[in-house]
């Protein structure tokens, strides 16, 4: 059974929604002010930050340890192979336990509003999200038990998401308006920064205090590491990042530097394109970011290009020897290298038994970052070097055609007024939930 690593998109969260905040420097004064806590004092009696209470009673409803258990299975089975640490996985099970405190309070919520979700309702959105992972529904449940987790946890966490979206769309979504003039004001500075870069940035928050930062750091640093390892970055936003982005795998869309704080701004326009920042200190704690893609505003990008290709791929018997498969690749080289094209092609793999398989409409964007920078330059007819696994194949790349990408979208008022608004309904989404957990009684145990 094959793992999935989107398959922590679903952890915390199924489908949810949160405004695309940004990131702001701090200009009111300290928050704690009102607080009037004196200057000087003593702490009665003191705290064991090594007791952890792993389950909770939330008005009265239950999470247990089973419902922890089977949701840091799923955040595990992300990242197969990941070394965790005691204390890392004792940190994991408090971020679930937090996550299935807000899921549960939004569930009473919803109930105490009259509503609630049908079984057809629950078994379509479930078999609509199984039908995603290219697996018919008695493969997807061999593979929830195999990771240590179950349907009935998935099933539980889809409904709660439901519910709580249409408990929104009847207490948030009907007060919510934007305004013409907001949406020419976006219009006009989108026309304003035509042709300025923009980066589609996310990003990890930690808050960190003068007494705690070591420790935040150095957390800060062992999730790039794990990241770097190949733990997808929005599972771990989801989990362990505390911005309003957190919902949404720490995606704050694409953004200009001069909108982000000095800090960041400067670490947008140095990391590069598919990489990670090292942790930036900034008002309040850490930031890592990540750099997905770039783009000039309202203007045709290359990388949009079309490609129609041919892909020229030796697959070697497994255990192959170096020294056997390194002819075959010098003599792959030589043969695509030597001109001729796409025409070629066939005869090319014919001679050196390799398989061709064509590839229209590949957006250039799509492909690896080594290849959008080798293919961005080349002529028709030409191939890349070429490049792969003697485990997965070694591919050479022809370019039989390009098709230039079309003239950027001008600003569309309607999508730009649909996205205000969603944005507006997450954050008046997040104050509710917000105030659900002030007033709600939690028990630990």
């Amino acid at each position: 059974m094959r793992r999935f690593a989107g398959l922590v998109a679903i952890i915390i969260g199924f489908g949810a929604t949160a405004a695309v905040a940004q990131l702001s420097q701090p200009s009111t004064p300290n928050s704690a002010t009102q607080l009037r806590l004196p200057e000087e004092f003593m702490v009665f009696g003191e705290r064991d930050p090594n007791v952890r209470k792993p389950t909770a009673i939330i008005n009265g409803d239950i999470i247990t340890r089973t419902d922890v258990d089977h949701r840091v299975a799923l955040v595990l089975a992300s990242n197969p192979g990941a070394q965790i640490s005691d204390e890392q996985m004792q940190q994991l099970r408090l971020e679930v336990v937090r996550n299935l405190i807000d899921e549960m309070l939004q569930v009473q919520e919803a109930e105490a509003n009259e509503i609630s979700i049908t079984e057809d309702e629950l078994n379509q959105a479930y078999s609509e999200f199984v039908g995603r992972q290219s697996l018919n529904p008695e493969q997807f449940a061999t593979y929830l038990r195999e990771q240590g987790s179950s349907e009935n946890t998935l099933q539980r966490q889809i409904a709660a998401e439901l519910a709580w979206t249409r408990l929104l769309r009847r207490r948030v979504n009907p007060f919510v308006n934007v305004s013409d003039a907001e949406v020419q004001d976006i219009v006009d500075r989108l026309e304003s920064s035509r042709g300025q870069t923009e980066y589609r940035v996310s990003e990890i928050f930690l808050p960190a205090t003068p007494a705690d930062e070591a420790q935040v750091l150095a957390q800060a640093e062992d999730l790039i590491e794990q990241m770097r390892a190949g733990a997808p970055f929005a599972a771990i936003a989801r989990v362990y990042s505390r911005a309003s982005t957190a919902a949404v795998g720490g995606d704050l869309g694409w953004i200009r530097p001069e909108q982000l704080p000095a800090p960041l701004d400067q670490a947008v326009q140095q990391v590069p394109r598919g990489s990670l920042s090292a942790p930036i200190p900034i008002p309040g704690g850490f930031s890592i970011i990540a750099i997905a893609d770039q783009r000039q505003v309202l203007t045709a990008d290359p990388r949009d290009a079309l490609l129609s290709l041919k892909q020229v791929s030796i697959i070697f018997a497994p255990g192959t020897p170096r020294e056997v498969a390194e002819p075959r690749v010098a003599a792959l080289a030589e043969a695509t290298q030597a001109g001729g094209g796409c025409g070629v092609a066939n005869d090319i793999a014919s001679s050196i038994n390799a398989e061709v398989v064509e590839n229209d409409g590949v957006r250039l964007r799509d492909l690896p970052e080594a290849l959008q920078e080798a293919m961005l330059n080349m002529q028709i007819g030409e191939s890349t070097p070429p490049f792969g696994s003697l485990d997965q194949g070694v591919r050479v790349l022809i370019l039989c055609g390009r098709d230039a990408p079309t003239q950027a979208a001008e600003p569309d008022a309607e999508v730009i007024m649909a996205r205000m608004e969603n944005e507006r309904v997450n954050r008046r989404a997040e104050r509710y939930l917000r105030d659900l957990r002030r007033d709600a009684v939690i028990e630990y145990r």
